[in-house]
């Protein structure tokens, strides 16, 4: 049975990997899975901290990935426009995946800038910051599917 729940632990974390980048699939919350499921065997335990720190990030980072488009497009000058507006299309980019994801906060907080009265190009620059947004998201899952997959290998070598 451990061979069996470590193969599934094993699927789960590449999976989780894919899903860092395939908007489709909870990357972080599958990579976790994976680990609990290491967790389950007989050949490995963390400890309850460890578990619970884990969970934490996983939350952490879900909630991030919804938030840090709206952050990008504030850090890029745009205004509460801009912002709602990034709300908006990563809300209804969820409805159009996969690129939804991606021009769905892009396309919200130009439209928002541009319903503000702000010109084309600062519109574009605030569009722009929601992008640079999500792909700083993919990049933090990325690192915390990473790490999960080198503790994941540590904790069986």
């Amino acid at each position: 049975m451990d061979i069996f729940l470590i193969i599934v632990g094993i699927l789960c974390l590449l999976t989780g990997l894919a899903g860092c980048v395939l908007p489709v699939l909870p990357g972080v919350p599958l990579a976790y899975g994976g680990m609990l499921l290491l967790h389950i065997t007989d050949r490995v335990q963390f400890t309850t901290t460890q578990l619970l720190v884990w969970l934490g990030i996983v939350v952490i980072i879900q909630v991030l990935d919804y938030f840090i488009p709206l952050l990008g497009t504030k850090y890029t000058g745009g205004t509460k426009w801009g912002t709602r507006g990034c709300l908006v299309g990563t809300i209804i980019g969820l409805f159009f995946m996969p690129w939804g994801i991606i021009l769905g906060p892009f396309i919200g907080a130009v439209v928002g800038e541009l319903l503000g009265g702000r010109e084309t190009a600062q519109a574009l620059k605030s569009g722009l910051g929601s992008v640079l947004g999500f792909l700083l998201g993919t990049v933090l899952k990325c690192v915390v599917c990473g790490y999960f997959i080198w503790q994941f290998v540590a904790a069986l070598v």
